[in-house]
């Protein structure tokens, strides 16, 4: 027996959203069929809508199993599912992605599980102070990051370093300690630090000294025999270990060195493996978030379970929770048996993968549905839509709009509607998606700041623009 599902709806997107879902049930794809009914409630805009509204203008269920709101429907839900007696879910935010969010069967895809410990590393530790490295490890952590790693550099004095692990343990950090020194790591090992890196085959004695994790590399590098030999001392030894075989930056070795990783876990089905990511992120003038979804493409197919990141240079900066978006959205997929698509845009920064969701004629269509003077703005493949009930607009340059704004004695409304059609512009140019009143999304990049200030301008403006209007 098939779901029945009741789609709550505004007055604009009303024949959009059963053109859509007539669509799903006459496609050949993998989505599960479902009878549907629409209900209109009233507003022109879906967004519109609030639990509040909804309650008062729906008078039951009928015989829907559950109920779908549009995603950008705010409130609590939970009075909603006590009044009608069956589940009340948001869709997605735009109703065209509808076919992506029942091809997870309805459900926005869960990316809760992972199985890799990002390692965040405090590249500059020596240089700060314990409450600079607190706060960036709270930073990290924050970030997604499992384990704060102390970067000691060459050549600098560290004398704050057992201060400065006692600290973050204190604070509940799991801690490790990176160093070209024996001498300290087997004090960070014996102030307790959680993990070493790290060690070779020429100073494995260090790991019989202290109770700390050792992370294993090649003596010499891209000598996997010696990494072996480690690997096998300490297995005989039945110690906890995390083998690393070492990323090499691009075009020094690093096709080789991501053999070595494949070799390594052939070799080792079963044990720890880490992989530093920072030799492409941090050295290679590309944007972060393709890197970070490459390699953890290839984590996820060898199972890797560790990886050090780094944020270091400024087009890294939000490397580590590029890695946390990455390491969910790969094990999704993989455990789905599925390609890493519509798991999440934390990694599209620059583009989306359906950037223009209503083509021109259908812009169209809903402006000749409007009859009020607040303006409305739009971006499909054709170029930047304005309209309003005094006519429709479309242009590839904000500044060949202006004249039919009609807005010069209305700074205010001005200022608005320029920042809003920037923002179509770029989202035209980047083919990125627009929403008008929200920020355009970056992916993780994207700095969330409140909207609301932003809207009350807007409806204040246009309120006023009304009212002037009125009066002539």
């Amino acid at each position: 027996m098939s779901e029945s599902i009741l789609f709550l709806t505004g007055k604009l997107a009303e024949k959009s959203l059963n053109r859509v879902l007539q669509n799903m049930q006459n496609s050949d794809s993998k989505i599960p069929k479902f009878k549907y009914r629409v209900a209109q409630i009233g507003v022109s805009v879906a967004a519109l809508m609030t639990p509040e509204l909804i309650a008062r203008r729906l008078a039951d269920a009928g015989d829907a199993d559950r109920i779908l709101v549009p995603g950008l429907c705010r409130g609590e839900l939970a009075p909603l599912e006590v009044k009608y007696g069956v589940p009340v879910e948001r869709g997605p935010e735009d109703l065209k992605d509808l076919p992506q969010f029942f091809g997870h069967g309805g459900k926005a895809p869960d990316l809760s599980q992972q199985d890799v410990l990002i390692f965040a590393e405090i590249v500059e530790a020596p240089e700060l102070t314990v409450a600079g490295i607190l706060a960036r490890a709270e930073y990290f952590k924050r970030q997604g990051a499992d384990v704060i790693d102390l970067g000691c550099l060459p050549n600098t004095p560290f004398p704050h370093m057992v201060e400065a692990i006692s600290a973050l343990k204190s604070a509940g950090f799991k801690v490790s300690v990176d160093s070209m020194s024996s001498d300290d790591l087997l004090l960070a090992g014996k102030t307790g630090a959680d993990y070493l890196l790290s060690l070779t085959e020429k100073n494995l004695w260090i790991a019989d000294e202290v109770a700390s994790i050792p992370i294993l590399i090649p003596a010499k590098s891209g000598s996997l025999a010696s990494l072996y030999r480690a690997i096998d001392n300490m297995k005989k030894k039945g110690r906890a270990f995390i083998a690393d075989a070492i990323l090499d930056p691009i075009p020094f070795g690093l096709a080789e060195s991501i053999g070595r990783y494949l070799r390594l876990r052939k070799r080792y089905p079963d044990i720890q493996i880490m992989m530093g990511v920072g030799n492409l992120t941090e050295l290679t003038d590309a944007d972060t978030t393709g890197i970070n979804a490459i390699l953890f493409g290839i984590i996820a197919e060898l199972k890797l379970n560790a990886v050090l990141a780094t944020s270091v240079s400024p087009h890294a900066v939000n490397a580590v929770v590029e890695a946390d978006v990455a390491r969910r959205m790969m094990f999704a997929a993989r455990e789905d048996r599925s390609l890493p698509r519509d798991y999440s845009n934390g990694l599209l920064g620059l583009h989306d993968r359906r950037p223009f969701t209503y083509s021109a004629a259908e812009i169209a269509d809903f402006a000749a549905q409007i009859k009020d003077p607040s303006f409305r703005i739009q971006v499909s493949e054709a170029g930047v839509h304005i309209y309003n009930r005094d006519g429709l607009f479309q242009e590839t340059d904000p500044f060949k709009l202006y004249p039919h704004l009609k807005v010069d004695d209305d700074a205010s409304h001005a200022f608005y509607l320029g920042v809003e059609l920037a923002r179509a512009q770029i989202a035209w140019q980047l083919k990125k998606r627009y929403s008008q009143d929200e920020e355009l999304q970056w992916g993780c990049n994207t700095v969330q700041k409140d909207t609301e200030a932003r809207v009350a301008h807007r409806e204040a403006s246009q309120k006023e623009m009304r009212n002037k209007k009125d009066k002539v």
